[in-house]
């Protein structure tokens, strides 16, 4: 189960070197402008260090990539990896997360002359053996890509020593669990794990009396949303004509804007409707092809497609910068849904707006959410062109002329489209994490030809 109690943190610690990392590393981070720890880093990295079981819980844009990607770098340094045997392993829930993830931890691995890569479902699986083939110290995969590496006989984890699963809670649902156990069961029964996420309920019960050993609990925010850095309002509507025409006018505003909801079919739905309102809005949920994935969150980090309507496969690990509102254009079911969708924005303490919509047959259902999320607000009615949608959300009336076809998940965008993700593909982007390696300069990544994932090369060193 759970520990109960929360290990503090060690007093007195401002920097990497206190925490117990080689100066190799040190330096490496300070290249990059990482210079102290953030709290979930400090917390976590002495024990991890030392070898012990840690459950880690912070905010999203907290650093948990680097508080747990650093340790495992640290311990894996010094002995190669064989060919198809990867000695640490990181489980993501999607294709985005993993790529982040390994942008995070590019820099720091290649300080300590260690080989990183990123396997995905949606790409080649013979791209990724033959990556695997030539060796990988740590493999940070989706549960789907690396089953199906197994069952083939491209990868085996018998010498995995350390195992991060993050986004642990999303790892435990139902759909991931006995995938996941699967997968942790072919890896040494005495391999350390690791488990962080932003939420960290009983759902993870079944993950940490199996296979944890006297877990450290590390939590530096409570289990709700930031009350802080972020605004939270619940908007009440009345109908869904005056949603749709209040969603319009809200996509229209200045800023990034991520829209939420609750189906495949419902994102490609608004964002079709958004473009005929005037608004450039793309569509990204986990039906689409990766490659059409990888351009639209290009597009939208490059700020030619403002608005993202999007699925919950965007609650979890995406980081874009400069995301001032989010909207849950259907409400979330449940507050962890909650706080994962809401911590895209307000990251690494910057402010946000994040904005529910309520039909009024949804109050209820809505208000009891938002209170089990730790949220105290006052819903208020609003319309279309209504002084007090347009204080909370900046939204104003769209041009009504239908954007072309300017959807970065077209099988044919236009030539715009396709050179704004061509130019956001060759800057980097912050991490899953933002604080853990968007504060400084670019990492020396080496492309390497086998990969063909757009944005988020593998790496040879």
């Amino acid at each position: 189960m759970i520990p109960s109690t929360t290990a503090a943190t060690t007093p007195g610690v401002i920097s990497f070197a206190g925490l117990g990392l080689p100066a190799v590393l040190v330096q490496a981070l300070r290249r990059e402008g990482i210079e102290t720890p953030f709290p979930i880093q400090a917390a976590t990295v002495a024990d991890a260090l030392a070898g012990k079981d840690v459950l880690g819980r912070a905010s999203t844009g907290s650093g948990k990539t680097l508080a747990f990607g650093l340790p495992m770098l640290t311990r894996l340094a010094g002995k190669p990896a064989r060919p198809g045997r990867p000695r640490g392993l990181v489980v993501v829930p999607t294709r985005e997360l993993a790529a982040q993830v390994e942008r995070a931890l590019d820099g720091p691995a290649l300080a300590l002359g260690l080989r990183i890569a990123a396997v995905v479902g949606g790409l080649p699986i013979k791209r990724h053996a033959a990556r695997l083939g030539h060796g990988v110290d740590l493999l940070i995969a989706t549960p789907g890509r690396l089953a199906d590496l197994l069952q083939h006989g491209y990868a085996d984890l018998s010498d995995v020593a350390i195992t991060t699963l993050d986004e642990a809670d999303h790892l435990a649902d139902l759909g991931f669990l006995p995938q996941v156990s699967r997968l942790l069961d072919r890896t040494p029964r005495d391999g350390q794990r690791l488990l962080f996420s932003a939420t960290l309920d009983s759902e993870i019960d079944t993950l940490v009396h199996r296979y944890l050993r006297e877990p450290v609990l590390h939590a530096t925010t409570p289990a709700v949303a930031s009350v802080t850095t972020m605004a939270h309002h619940v908007l009440y509507v009345p109908d869904k004509p005056t949603k749709r025409a209040v969603v319009a006018e809200i996509a229209a505003r200045d800023g990034r804007t991520i829209m939420f909801v609750r189906t495949k079919h419902g994102a490609d739905r608004l964002a079709k409707q958004l473009r005929t309102a005037g608004v450039t809005a793309g569509a990204l949920h986990g039906g689409k092809a990766q490659n059409n994935r990888a351009r639209t969150l290009a597009a939208f980090g490059d700020g030619s497609v403002p608005v993202l309507v999007t699925t919950d496969v965007a609650a979890r690990g995406i980081h874009i910068d400069d995301v001032s509102l989010v909207v849950h254009v259907d409400p979330p079911a449940e507050p962890k849904a909650y706080l994962h969708r809401a911590g895209r924005t307000a990251r690494a303490g910057a402010d946000g707006v994040v904005v529910t919509l309520a039909l009024t047959d949804q109050r209820h259902d809505v208000q009891a959410m938002m209170r089990k999320a730790g949220i105290e607000v006052d819903g208020v009615e609003v319309g279309p062109g209504e002084q007090r949608l347009i204080e909370i959300t900046g939204a104003r009336q769209p041009s009504g002329r239908p954007v072309p076809i300017a959807d970065p998940t077209s099988p044919t965008p236009t030539p715009e489209v396709r050179s704004a993700a061509r130019r956001a593909s060759t800057r980097r982007h912050s991490p899953a994490d933002g604080p853990d390696a968007g504060r400084g300069k670019k990492s020396r990544r080496r492309p390497n030809p086998t990969s063909g994932r757009a944005g988020a090369s593998s790496k040879t060193r």
